[in-house]
Parts: structure tokens; sequence; C-alpha cells
């Protein structure tokens, strides 16, 4: 039985999401961003350098998700690349958070794993995160590429990063979809290259 007054504004939303899904690819800005982020990955990857990823909340969750589809496997068969999310360690992040408070939670680990030639990809669906914005600039302090997964007209982590992924604008839920979406095809790229161009397979 529905509750009378119930706000689906989910399902409302989603409906809509899904519509809009069939032309992700289409749209004029997510293209090219996706092949542009990717390009770098590869870059970074066939240079024997490594892939780190951090968020916040279902973004961390994202993170570690990509993150493992890189280093584990995501379409086909291959050697695991080096790609790790900056949310797992719980005694790194409590450690950092007490000492020197949750803000610089990702920016200190990028300062102690980040090296030139290596890539940072910070997710934000508000685009503002402190956190993620702190790490994206101590990845260009060190040398890295840094890379902004963002929504709602992109903030502050895509004035910084080297390239942003803008996702829609709306609530953390919708662009989190949109996210992993760009996210997936831009791993499915990233393992089409080196294994169709380099054949490390």
């Amino acid at each position: 039985m529905t509750p009378a007054g119930i706000d689906y504004r989910a399902r409302r939303d989603y409906d809509a999401l899904i519509a809009d899904r069939r032309g992700l690819l289409e749209a004029p800005h997510y293209r090219p961003q996706c092949e542009a982020i990717a390009t770098a990955i590869v870059a970074a990857l066939r240079d024997g350098k490594k892939i780190l990823w951090c968020g916040n909340g279902g973004s961390a969750a994202e993170a570690q998700h990509m993150a493992a589809e890189l280093s584990g496997r995501f379409l086909r068969e291959r050697p695991g690349l080096h790609s790790e999310a900056l949310s797992v360690n719980t005694s790194t992040l409590t450690c950092i958070g007490n000492d020197y408070g949750y803000d610089v939670v990702f920016a200190r680990q990028v300062e102690a794993f980040a090296r030139p030639g290596d890539v940072v990809i910070g997710m934000t669906t508000s685009g503002t995160s402190r956190n993620v914005v702190l790490a994206l600039e101590a990845a260009k302090r060190c040398g890295a590429l840094s890379v902004a997964f963002t929504g709602n007209g992109g903030g502050r982590a895509a004035e910084v990063a080297d390239l942003a992924l803008v996702g829609p604008d709306g609530y953390a839920a919708i662009v989190q979809e949109v996210h992993q979406v760009m996210a997936h095809i831009v791993c499915d790229l990233v393992e089409q290259v080196l294994i169709f161009e380099d054949g490390i397979a």
C-alpha cells in the first residue's frame, strides 16, 4: 500500500537520468573529457607510474571501485595496473585526521605517495569538498597530474585540476551515477589502448 503524499523524487530523477544516459557519449563535453582522462592515465601507466583515487562517502566508494577496476580488471584479461584508493587505510585516515584534521587526510597521503608523472583523481559531486581540493593541489606540488570528477558546475575542484569531468547539476546520488558511467568508460578506454596498442595482455 502506498502512503498518501509520498514524494518519489529519486524515482523521478532516476527516470530522467536513465533517459539522459542514452546520450552521454554523444554529449559534446563528456566524450572529450573521458578521452583526455584516459589518455593521461595510459601515459602514466606506460611510464611505470601509478593512479591514486580519493573521495568522500559515496565518492569514496566510487574511488575504491574504480581503483579496483584497474588494479584487478575491468572487461579484459591483462596484467594488474598500479591503481589504489586513498580511503581504504583506516589507521592512516584516523591518524592524519586526529593529528592534522580531516581536511588533509588525502593531501597528506598524496605528499607521501605521489611522484612526478603519477595521476591523482579526486571525486566530489559538489566540486567543493575541501579535502579533495587540497589533494588535487598537493598533486600539482608533487608534479603529479590532477584530475577531478565533479558536478554542479565544477566548483573549486575543476578550477584546480589539470583535467576535469564535470557531471550534471543536482544532488549527490545523481552526479555519482554519471561519474560511475563516465569512469567505467575511462577504464574501458584505458584497457583497450594498453591491450590493443601496447599488447600487454
